[in-house]
């Protein structure tokens, strides 16, 4: 029960809802409205939680302040001439922080809502297919703090999957307070999660894509999400811009150097290699972190501590590996988000250089399963941007060095290594390429961006991050009852009844007695009722007749005449099996009978139920290997 005042608003909201017609845009417009909103604020709300755990434990205790992307903004301003390095003298204790952080998170999850482990956008999309849309109302609040301490104690992870529960979370609870169709819900879920997304990256227009995109491992779009999520997101990255300075309210996440379009267009081709690297280095990533989620479950100790051993481990090789290279801060980009290092890789790849970018892309696949994959909260967005960034700025300097002609812009191969990579492991390629496009402003690389992220879908279509993500809209059970629709309006009853099986035809004046002797002869159990003429005239069942048995005096009065039903509900041949089904349902009986559509009398035959349902899956599985064929 919702307080008298809450309830009271609530009311209103319905009543101003129901002014507008279901199917009219405005509706939707005021419920984007509000989605966009909320979901603006959660992200306000996200980022300044995170900077605030980070100020209190990674700065101030372990004096370390992540580096972060130039279009960032940090809500405690810069930490000194020498923010973002490594300034303590024990650099160990940022293992420290992190365990404490993983502890906490686990608590937080494990405790009150273990619907918020991981990293939060397999739990929207499963909501979104299974739970008609259903999230609860404490999912937003809880991976709001515990992905907060992951991420802001060190944790690799990113901010997507964390803000796209969030934004879920938001619609759906929304949705359910407005008592709003289970349609309606999962509408608002993914309006929600595109909000979130399209705020916390200021990417509105990918924000609004992605919604309609991760729901489906295959190329296919949730089309009815596409103008609620959009509008949620204009509103969503509207209200997130308002907390952010002036000079860089507008301006994309990450900056660039000019000109870095393609050379010609014979620069194609090392694209083309970089996507297969992409694809083969994105299998590892997939394979690692789910291969280390098992690892995990195997380990028989309560879930609550597994985040904290996850987080240290990843601490342990971190700051291990800070140490090795002689105590380079740009190294531990393998820890939090890591866009400070991506910074450098996207704005001068040759600063960092081949090797310590392949480190990081590699290591960073380690510490991002040890971190997300034992437990703790946070997206696998913002290290799989970090992966393919480094990846691609590595290729691209081979490449340069190879022919300088050619490849005159190695920084231009990690901002399209970071659009590749994501795009194939999690089979989101527009979304993708239109959400690195709007953090980098670099449209000009549009071009390569489309070739190597539609290179790297095809090319991982057999493995996908998200494991929740299903084929096509045809295998989600949110669409379940459309395709029953689709498919039995494509198929007619012509198809299905038997024509050659024989029919026993009861005569209107038989009497009841020598009916009964008849169906002891047949297994048939609806029989028509005919006329002289051979005119059917009624239907009655094997039960029907049954009530009659007891009665030895109505055996010898009674006809099937007094036995039948006159009304007949029957189908024709050229209606479609759609019209068929809801006559079954109409009526409740297991047949129908098929009769000359210009003579409603004339009967042609039956047509069962049992025999429509195994038409349809017959079709239904020819329609899926003919897609998967295809």
């Amino acid at each position: 029960m919702c307080p008298p005042g809450d309830c009271f608003q609530v009311n209103r909201l319905q009543k101003l809802l129901n002014t507008f017609d279901v199917k009219a845009s405005g509706k939707w417009i005021v419920l984007s409205i509000l989605v966009g909103v909320v979901a603006g604020v959660g992200a306000i709300l996200f980022h300044l939680a995170g900077q605030i755990v980070t100020q209190v434990s990674l700065v101030h205790f372990a004096e370390y302040a992540p580096r972060e992307a130039m279009g960032e903004h940090s809500v405690f301003g810069p930490h000194g001439e020498t923010a973002g390095e490594a300034l303590t003298s024990s650099p160990w204790l940022i293992v420290g922080v992190m365990t404490v952080g993983g502890l906490l998170s686990g608590f937080l999850v494990y405790t009150f809502a273990p619907d918020a482990e991981g990293h939060g956008t397999d739990a929207a999309i499963d909501a979104f297919h299974n739970k008609r849309g259903f999230i609860r109302a404490r999912i937003p609040l809880i991976k709001t703090l515990a992905s907060a301490i992951t991420i802001g104690t060190g944790g690799s992870a990113g901010r997507e999957g964390p803000i796209a529960q969030i934004g879920a979370g938001f619609g759906s609870v929304l949705a359910t307070m407005l008592k709003l169709s289970p349609r309606d819900r999962r509408i608002m879920l993914a309006a929600g999660m595109g909000a979130g997304v399209g705020a916390i990256f200021r990417a509105p227009l990918a924000g609004a894509l992605f919604a309609a995109e991760i729901l489906y491992s295959e190329s296919d779009f949730e089309a009815d999400v596409v103008i609620p999520a959009a509008t949620a997101s204009i509103i969503g990255y509207s209200v997130y811009c308002l907390s952010l300075p002036a000079h860089i309210r507008y301006a994309p996440l990450f900056s660039l150097r000019p000109d870095l379009a393609p050379a010609s267009t014979m620069e194609l081709i090392p694209y083309a290699a970089l996507g297969v690297i992409l694809v083969a280095v994105g299998v590892l990533y997939i394979k690692v972190f789910y291969g280390t989620h098992q690892l995990f479950k195997k380990i028989p100790i309560p879930p609550h501590i597994k985040p904290a051993i996850g987080a240290a481990l990843a601490g342990c090789v971190g700051v291990g590996l800070f140490l090795y290279f002689g105590e380079d801060r740009r190294v531990l980009a393998v820890l939090s988000t890591g866009y400070g290092t991506l910074q450098d890789a996207v704005t001068d790849t040759s600063g960092v250089g081949i090797r310590l970018l392949l480190v990081i892309a590699l290591i960073k696949i380690l510490t991002t399963s040890l971190t997300i994959s034992s437990g703790g909260s946070g997206g696998v967005f913002g290290p799989s941007m970090v992966i393919g960034g480094c990846l691609g700025g590595a290729v691209g300097q081979w490449f340069h060095r190879l022919s300088p002609d050619l490849v005159k812009q190695p920084e231009a191969y990690a901002i399209v290594g970071m659009a590749g990579f994501f795009a194939g492991c999690a089979h989101a390629p527009f979304s993708t390429i239109i959400m690195v496009s709007e953090m980098t402003g670099g449209y000009e690389l549009l071009l390569p961006t489309m070739w190597v992220s539609t290179l790297c879908f095809m090319m991982s279509r057999r493995w996908k991050l998200y494991s929740k993500q299903v084929p096509t809209r045809l295998e989600s059970p949110a669409h379940r009852g459309d395709f029953l629709v689709d498919i039995l309006e494509g198929l007619t009853v012509a198809e299905v009844y038997d024509r050659k099986r024989s029919i026993l035809r009861i005569p209107e004046s038989m009497q009841l007695h020598q009916i009964v002797h008849a169906l002891s002869t047949t297994k048939q159990h609806y029989f028509p009722v005919v006329n002289e003429a051979g005119e059917m005239v009624g239907i009655f069942s094997g039960d029907d007749v049954r009530s009659y048995l007891y009665d030895e005096i109505i055996w010898k009065l009674a006809t099937a005449n007094d036995v039948m039903n006159p009304n007949v509900v029957s189908v024709s041949p050229d209606d479609d099996l759609n019209v068929a089904m809801r006559a079954f349902t109409a009526v409740a009986i297991d047949e129908l009978p098929v009769v000359d559509p210009e003579n409603p009398r004339k009967l042609l035959g039956t047509l069962r139920h049992k025999d429509t349902i195994a038409f349809y899956n017959r079709r239904l599985m020819e329609y899926k290997r003919a897609q998967e064929e295809g």
